[in-house]
């Protein structure tokens, strides 16, 4: 094929692909994150496979793989719920139900915000290696501490048979369930944004969840406030643990903890969303 040919052949097939290298201006980033988030949830079976390998291979070689995970919080549970009932002074059926609920709870919401803030970090070399939606690695985390999460559920379980435990099954349950997997997962990406564009993160949310499991009510109940309960609900962790735990126990939830919790969410989600749309373009190069 001659040069004139060549040139006939090249025309033929339209013009060539131009890469776009301008910065995103005015509501192009909100444009571009929408776009993320659909194109992420049209490859949901990826992340939910990515997710599911990440736990295969957390415990390849191991005897019994997660479930260690669940006989070591079975053995926490039942020794902590034991000491503590007896330093509150609390009759034990009433509170081991009410310490394994929190305590696992409470291990799925540390385990998200530790695990976000690397879920960029840790999918560096697929990030710079396949094009794909960012969110995709947003939900490979949020899979991965779910189904490590389910291995807990167990304890849970045996404990409120034991006890005989009824949920109260109204619209509470669904509505506490939907609020918390969509809190974990804006947790997830405010804290993967942050963790790849600040290397402290990790250490300095480390600290701030620890102070925060003593400020909240895991370990000791709410009751135990007399005067000035209604400061709880400046922690945000509070309404969003009370809104599951609640229901599950059998005990009423109060409207304005229902309130706060989606004052909360809201305002999670609107900073979590317009700081990755901003940050969007820029995580390949931080990660």
């Amino acid at each position: 094929m001659d040069e004139p040919e060549l040139r006939a052949a090249l025309a033929a097939q339209g013009p060539e692909p131009v890469l776009e290298l301008r910065p995103e201006k005015g509501l192009a980033h909100i444009i571009h994150a929408m776009r993320d988030f659909r194109q992420g949830l049209g490859l949901f079976r990826l992340g939910w496979m990515l997710g599911w390998l990440d736990i295969k291979l957390r415990y390849r070689g191991s005897m019994l793989g997660p479930f260690w995970m669940t006989i070591s919080t079975a053995i926490l549970v039942g020794s902590m719920g034991v000491l503590y009932a007896t330093l509150f002074h609390i009759e034990l059926r009433i509170y081991l139900p009410f310490l394994s609920f929190s305590l696992i709870l409470w291990a799925y919401l540390n385990s998200t915000v530790s695990e976000g803030c690397a879920a960029f970090t840790r999918s560096a070399g697929l990030i710079h290696a396949v094009r794909m939606p960012f969110s995709v690695h947003v939900l490979r985390v949020t899979v991965r501490n779910f189904l490590t999460f389910l291995h807990s559920v167990g304890v849970i379980a045996l404990v409120f048979v034991i006890f005989r435990i009824e949920p109260t099954l109204n619209w509470q349950i669904p509505a506490g369930l939907g609020l918390w997997a969509a809190d974990l997962y804006a947790i997830t990406l405010l804290m993967g944004v942050l963790g790849a564009r600040f290397r402290d993160i990790p250490p300095v949310m480390g600290s701030v969840m620890q102070i925060l499991f003593f400020i909240t009510p895991v370990l000791w109940k709410p009751d135990l406030i007399y005067t000035g309960r209604q400061y709880l609900l400046f922690d945000p962790c509070y309404p969003m643990i009370e809104i599951v735990r609640g229901p599950f126990m059998g005990t009423p939830v109060r409207p304005s903890i229902w309130l706060v919790a989606v004052l909360y969410s809201i305002v999670l989600w609107v900073v979590s969303f317009l700081l990755f749309a901003r940050m969007r373009a820029r995580l390949a190069y931080w990660v």
